[in-house]
């Protein structure tokens, strides 16, 4: 008999073929993290829902004025770049720096305490703005001359900047000598001044123009200078010579245009009234 066919041949090989199906990642991370955000907005949420449970209506007055935004605004480039009027002048509608033939008045958010009152700062600024607008209030040139004055609100007391600009000098250019526009209004910041308790440090503020070839002064003395004469000015009309604590003069060092030394607002009078 013939045999079957392949009766002879070798078995086949069996072949096992494993498929691994790679994970894309870790099991449970990117959840974790949502949950974490999750929980963490809830307790921000039921603090929320307990401080107003047990809070009076001023105490929650006082803390939504604390965090509530004001006037009181980092502006790089303004005078007193942290005070109340956050570098505004009293008569600035817009923005320092701004043209002369602007007019209005800053309006002002005047920050409270924990209790819903002013702070204290809040409120000796209040009443020297006031002040200060009064005493210029029947003179036109005066109340032109307030674009020239920014009143801010500082840890140290309030401080008023005197600035000058394109159309405004305080001093006669590379002297100590007071114009008559700055001595009429030193007169008024006098008067603004001499109320309030606190002793008065001035100090001087030059831009970076050179001086001529062979001319020996320098911006150190005359921003120290310029620092005394207003001193001296201010003696004149009224404020006490025990008052004043301290007078500087800065030169340049410390530009309130600083992208442009040689700017004429970087001229300026800091008058600190402290606490």
């Amino acid at each position: 008999m013939a045999q079957a066919k392949g009766k002879n041949e070798p078995p086949r090989p069996i072949i096992v073929k494993k498929i691994i199906v790679a994970a894309s990642g870790h099991h449970g991370g990117a959840w974790k993290v949502a949950y974490a955000d999750f929980v963490t907005a809830m307790m921000a949420f039921f603090l929320l829902l307990w401080l107003l449970g047990s809070t009076t209506e001023d105490q929650r007055k006082g803390l939504a004025d604390y965090f509530a935004p004001t006037l009181v605004k980092l502006k790089e480039q303004s005078a007193g770049s942290y005070g109340l009027l956050g570098g505004a002048s009293l008569t600035d509608p817009d923005n320092y720096p701004h043209r002369a033939s602007q007019t209005g008045k800053s309006a002002i958010t005047i920050p409270r305490d924990a209790s819903g009152g002013q702070r204290e700062g809040a409120s000796q600024i209040s009443r020297m703005q006031q002040r200060l607008m009064q005493r210029v209030a029947e003179n036109e040139r005066l109340r032109k001359l307030m674009q020239q004055v920014r009143m801010v609100d500082t840890t140290e007391g309030v401080r008023i900047d005197l600035v000058d600009d394109a159309d405004f000098s305080m001093f006669t250019l590379g002297t100590t000598v007071l114009t008559t526009d700055a001595r009429d209004l030193l007169a008024a910041i006098a008067d603004t001044v001499a109320p309030e308790n606190g002793k008065v440090t001035i100090r001087g503020h030059t831009d970076a123009l050179p001086w001529r070839s062979g001319v020996k002064a320098n911006n150190w003395s005359l921003s120290a200078g310029r620092a005394e004469a207003t001193r001296q000015a201010l003696l004149r009309e009224g404020i006490a010579e025990g008052r004043f604590f301290r007078i500087e003069g800065v030169a340049d060092r410390e530009l309130l245009i600083k992208d442009k030394p040689q700017d004429p607002r970087n001229r300026r009078m800091s008058i600190l009234l402290t606490n």
